[in-house]
């Protein structure tokens, strides 16, 4: 038995010059745009704070307890927008985790044929295109004229229960909330089905070995296996949730009191700005700012929460797989 021998080694042609310029400039355009992206972020949040300074300084913390809104005699307290934006977000994640989560497991596994799927998965990530203030109008003249009559059914059989206890008036709590788990829907659905299908095959290959049927292969392999990812993926709709700002403004009726009922009227943080901040001025603005900045911390909070969690699913895929 004989080895045959190459003749000689393979020729590795050298990169070009044009080649290896192209790709430096592509290495410092990504760098230039990374760190842009950080320092508009810093900017952003040194200049808010810069002119909430004042209004740091008069009212404090007391600025997040307070339930004062008054410009006339220049005394703020941001804690109804602040209920709010908290009892809002609630609502939207009570209403748009079941449908998310529904949805990304129907469309990550075979259910449909495969043209079908990817037809119905555009279509769900095109729903997040659409502007906020388009499902503001859609809320108003279509979505409060077919949700009123279960409000009033909500108000007349269970009125007994606080949150129940006002007549519905059209813009209120619920109405924004249910509007805001509508939004939230495709950006939810989108992460968490992107985490389903990244979980890997051999965990449902051995489930069904293991006599398994699909549904106790989904609900007693797949979802634990993707469960932080998909709670990453909550935690993004909740940041969408607390800092949507057109649609809240035009549907959650913009009251400065604090109201337990759910059918009423109230406000959150996004709203108070966009309703306020043309006409504001002096120590009006400060307050705005303060209060832009208490919802810029949350959300920045949020938001690295989330990507926490979905680093550590992706870390511990990844981690199964070798």
């Amino acid at each position: 038995m004989t080895t045959t021998l190459p003749d000689s080694p393979p020729q590795f042609r050298p990169r070009v010059v044009f080649q290896r310029r192209r790709d430096q400039v592509f290495i410092w355009a990504t760098r230039i745009a990374v760190f842009f992206s950080a320092f508009l972020l810093l900017w952003i949040a040194l200049e808010i704070t810069r002119q909430a300074l004042p209004a740091i300084g008069k009212f404090g913390l007391g600025f997040l307890w307070n339930t004062t809104w008054d410009p006339v005699e220049d005394n703020y307290g941001a804690w109804p927008q602040i209920y709010g934006t908290l009892v809002s977000s609630l609502i939207a994640l009570i209403i748009g985790i079941p449908f998310s989560f529904g949805i990304a497991i129907f469309l990550s596994e075979d259910f449909l044929p495969k043209p079908l799927r990817l037809t119905l998965i555009i279509v769900v990530e095109l729903l997040a295109a659409i502007p906020s203030v388009v499902f503001g109008i859609w809320g108003l003249f279509v979505f409060i004229p077919f949700f009123r009559p279960i409000q009033m059914v909500l108000f007349e059989r269970f009125n007994w229960i606080p949150i129940f206890s006002t007549p519905p008036v059209g813009p209120g709590m619920l109405t924004a909330g249910v509007v805001l788990g509508i939004m939230i829907v495709p950006i939810i659905t989108a992460i968490a089905r992107e985490v389903l299908v990244a979980v890997p095959p051999e965990l449902r290959a051995a489930a069904y070995s293991m006599g398994a049927t699909r549904w106790e292969a989904i609900f007693g392999v797949v979802l634990p296996a993707a469960i932080g990812g998909m709670l990453g993926a909550v935690v993004l709709g909740l940041g969408r949730a607390m800092g949507e700002t057109m649609a809240v403004a035009m549907l959650i009726g913009n009251s400065r009191s604090i109201n337990i009922s759910i059918l009423a009227p109230a406000s959150n943080i996004p709203a108070l700005l966009a309703n306020e901040f043309g006409e504001a001025s002096d120590q009006q603005i400060s307050a705005l700012m303060y209060a832009a900045l208490i919802l810029l911390v949350v959300t920045l909070l949020v938001n690295i929460v989330a990507e926490w969690m979905v680093r550590r699913v992706k870390l511990a895929l990844t981690a199964s797989q070798e």
